[in-house]
């Protein structure tokens, strides 16, 4: 059983994460072969203020417009 996990900064539409998901689960069914029932995707989102780049949060860096 294939588990697909993806970490997303928060933020974008359900119909965009649905689209990824699909996206995801296909290219998994259709490269490996494994039967799409079997395929799992697992979207965490993470605040803005927890995810890291450098020494900066990038909502600090959204914040700067940076």
């Amino acid at each position: 059983m294939p588990i697909i996990s993806v970490q997303l900064i928060r933020g974008r539409s359900p119909e965009m994460k649905r689209a990824l998901m699909k996206e995801l689960a296909e290219a998994a069914v259709r490269t490996l072969g494994a039967p799409e029932a079997s395929v799992r995707v697992i979207l965490t989102e993470i605040d803005a203020e927890h995810w890291g780049i450098g020494t900066k949060t990038k909502a600090e860096i959204e914040r700067s417009g940076a």
